[in-house]
């Protein structure tokens, strides 16, 4: 089969080098409108482009580049791993340290890394630099250190005295009442041992012990596995952080308010974060003048973040740029960008987050927290989440964009919640526990989006700032009346078995029920849905309802017609006993078959979508289009 590789750099040590690899045919539905070659993309087809918006096929993450000298205003400090930190750094014949290097930058200057891997962390900078990899090499900076010192004991187990332990608690917000069945204690605890660059599992005690996990006992220090540290590479964790970008003095400079710039470089096996950018954060509802100014326009691109026992970076300040990264492995979430501002999100690829399952910590691959305006989610990957949301806008945000971008194997994966107004547009979601919810929100508008085996919920419940478990969370977004305005339009949604839950659902609590009786959704219309194999049993809830019922639930399109006739009106329903509406589920080909979409489908007056979504979507009219991220497969 022919193939598409979109190859980055991540360190020789860490994850070698990531390979995606996609069928041909998968991404001739794909390709952008404009191709074009960047580095590391190797084509061995070609491809034809397609008019309309939906994910790009790539390349996604880290991309390999040969990085020229920078051009500083400052000076360029050389670092090497084995960089001796009196060295002046001036040259690449004399490299210093990274620690050293870091002690000594000033606004504008840069640090070039040299390849190889950096056992460091917990570094502080405050001032606005570049930090970039030499060349076509790959730095790596890891957290944790080579555990060389071990004891076998007579039950057969490995055992070490450990200096560098991390013990921890859950938050107070965690509720062990509802979830402490589902998440041990020990769980809590920040430390990972890897072997041969694999982590293990914490379990609670040496009798749970297998060669997949490892046991520590706090009191003493000692860190036990049921792995022959004679044969294999064990490291474990010694640093609870990368790099800080802190707006404290450090170093004996003051902070100068300028973002942090990384290409190229990557993090792994920290015991908390890899990254964190440090700002105020409002606690209450705020003008958002006030707040992300701390550090304004930091950059991460072609950036590896992985293996970190917690988040994979703490992100705060306006016009932050995260562009062809790769996120994965963490456990409660891979980015965090918090009470920031035109910010924008791109191209990356981040799975696998909440590997230890962790209940109760509202796991995320990608948090946008408390009040932030105007933050794009573009064109990115996010899959393997099967114990994690995707993209979760929560408390406060404003004006929300999420385009393009591929949604896989989630429990939500675009969430928006406690929040006021977003597009959510050109995304395909695939096998999510739900592919949308909007919960608690207010003016959300779905366009043009591909749900594969994914439905969407709508829903409003009585949650307000009046005694709430997280205090002043709920007073940033909209009141309980005023969660409203939601359009669901022009979206492709296509099930069959196991699939048999409703797709669409709007839904409100009892208390909302019996005092709200007017409808949170403006306008739903022009939506495609497709079922293959046995029929749905309802396919649709619908509230308010009357009596004592929150919703309704409507075997067909034509019941949910006939009880609320302001709905879809350029609607249709489509089953298909046999065969398949897609081009090929088997290659992830979502394309709708031209023979089978309605004719009717692809008649839209030219303004049947806004011209805001339009412009997203980079289309100049609605005229010809049909539901969902793609066009019709020819």
């Amino acid at each position: 089969m022919s193939t598409l590789s979109i190859v980055g750099a991540c360190g020789a040590h860490d994850w070698g080098t990531v390979f995606l690899r996609f069928p041909m045919k998968l991404l001739t539905a794909f390709l952008p409108r404009t191709f074009r070659l960047l580095a590391g993309l190797v084509v061995v087809s070609a491809f034809t482009a397609l008019a309309g918006a939906y994910p790009s096929g790539g390349p996604y993450g880290p991309q390999a580049c040969d990085y020229p000298l920078p051009k500083v205003s400052g000076r360029i400090y050389f670092v090497s791993p084995e960089g001796r930190a009196g060295a002046s750094g001036a040259t690449l014949a004399e490299p210093t340290s990274l620690a050293s290097a870091i002690d000594r930058v000033v606004t504008g200057d840069a640090i070039v890394m040299r390849g190889g891997v950096y056992r460091t962390g917990d570094l502080e900078v405050n001032q606005g630099i570049l930090i970039q990899a030499y060349g076509r090499e790959h730095p790596v900076i890891n957290g944790s250190l080579v555990a060389k010192d071990w004891i076998r004991q007579k039950n057969g187990l490995w055992r070490t005295k450990w200096p560098h332990l991390f013990p921890g608690k859950p938050a107070d917000w965690w509720r062990r009442g509802s979830v402490g069945r589902l998440t041990p204690p020990y769980r809590f605890n920040m430390d990972t041992v890897f072997v041969d660059g694999q982590p293990l599992h914490s379990v609670g005690w040496e009798g749970e012990l297998d060669s997949h996990s490892f046991a520590i006992d706090y009191d003493s220090g000692t860190v036990y596995i049921d792995v022959d540290p004679t044969k294999h590479v064990v490291e474990i964790t010694a640093h609870d952080g990368g790099l800080i970008r802190t707006i404290k003095p450090c170093h004996g400079k003051v902070s100068d308010g300028r973002g942090l710039r990384i290409r190229g470089v990557s993090f792994t096996q920290f015991a908390y974060r890899a990254l964190e950018i440090e700002g105020h954060e409002p606690e209450g509802k705020a003008d958002p003048s006030t707040y992300g100014k701390d550090v304004v326009g930091s950059l991460l691109e072609n950036v590896c973040i992985t293996k970190c026992s917690r988040v994979g970076a703490y992100l705060r300040g306006d016009d932050l740029v995260v562009r062809n990264c790769l996120v994965s492995d963490t456990t409660t979430e891979g980015l965090y960008i918090l009470a920031s501002n035109n910010c924008l999100i791109e191209r990356n690829i981040v799975r696998r987050n909440n590997v230890d399952d962790m209940q109760g910590y509202f796991p995320c691959a990608i948090k946008i927290f408390n009040q932030t305006h105007n933050v794009v989610c573009r064109d990115n990957l996010i899959i393997d989440q099967r114990h994690s949301n995707g993209i979760w806008y929560d408390v406060g945000n404003v004006d929300a964009v999420v385009v393009d971008n591929w949604f896989e194997g989630a429990m939500t994966g675009f969430f928006f919640e406690i929040s006021k107004g977003a597009i959510c547009a050109g995304n395909v979601f695939v096998d999510c526990d739900e592919g949308v919810k909007v919960l608690n929100s207010c003016r959300v508008q779905v366009y043009q989006n591909t749900f594969v085996n994914s439905p969407a919920t709508f829903e409003r419940t009585e949650r307000s700032a009046v005694g709430d478990h997280f205090g002043w969370h709920p007073s940033t977004g909209p009141d309980v009346d005023q969660r409203v305005g939601h359009v669901f339009v022009g979206n492709l949604m296509v099930t069959r078995p196991p699939f048999e839950d409703a797709i669409l659902r709007i839904r409100q609590s009892p208390v909302v029920n019996a005092r709200l009786r007017d409808q949170q959704m403006k306008r739903v219309d022009g939506n495609l849905y497709v079922r293959e194999g046995a029929p749905l049993k309802a396919a649709f809830e619908w509230g308010p309802a009357e009596g004592e019922n929150v919703s309704i639930p409507y075997a067909s399109l034509a019941a949910l017609r006939a009880a609320h006739p302001e709905c879809e009106l350029h609607g249709q329903w489509l089953e298909l006993e046999s065969g398949c509406f897609l081009r090929s589920w088997e290659l992830k080909d979502y394309r709708p078959l031209a023979g089978l979409m309605p004719e009717a489908m692809t008649h839209h007056p030219a303004d049947f979508l806004p011209k805001q979504a339009l412009s997203l979507l980079g289309l100049a009219t609605s005229d010809g289009l049909c539901p969902g991220a793609y066009p019709v497969a020819r």
